[in-house]
């Protein structure tokens, strides 16, 4: 059986967010590839391999999907939606990653099956050991499921 190296998809559409996650990861020596979808249908296209991306294998699956909510064309709980809604991608690790204080946010994630829902701190070495703490769990600790045949 093949091994890919774990990838990491980072769906958020603020590039500031972005470079400050790619850094903390970077930092804290997590050299797993990030894949970075600036919107919803971007970050669907890559899971389900179309659009732009339907030349793409889909047995590369990411290790986690790092999540915001607030995306244009299409927001992180339709997203979250179709992921849990896919046979494929239905156990896929879902981290939503938001600046939302809302708790109706927290609970509408974890109705659509988000597996966490983290809070962007806002100052950046707050930000940078939650990003960390994120990699290191979702790449190194968390056991997946196994892999079902179809």
């Amino acid at each position: 059986m093949e091994t890919h190296k774990k990838v990491i998809l980072l769906v958020e559409d603020n590039p500031d967010d972005v470079e400050l996650t790619l850094r903390a990861l970077k930092k804290h020596n997590i050299t797993n590839d990030v894949i970075v979808a600036s919107d919803g249908v971007q970050a669907l296209d890559w899971l389900f391999c179309t659009g732009e991306f339907r030349d793409r294998s889909p047995c590369e699956a990411p290790a986690v999907v790092l999540l915001d909510l607030k995306l244009p064309k299409v927001d992180g709980f339709e997203v979250l939606e179709k992921i849990r809604s896919n046979e494929k991608t239905k156990y896929l690790p879902v981290v939503i990653l938001t600046s939302s204080k809302e708790d109706v946010d927290r609970i509408n994630g974890y109705k659509l099956g988000a597996n966490s829902f983290v809070q962007k701190p806002v100052d950046f070495t707050q930000f940078t050991e939650a990003v960390c703490r994120l990699g290191l769990y979702w790449m190194l600790l968390n056991e997946p499921p196994p892999e079902q045949e179809e």
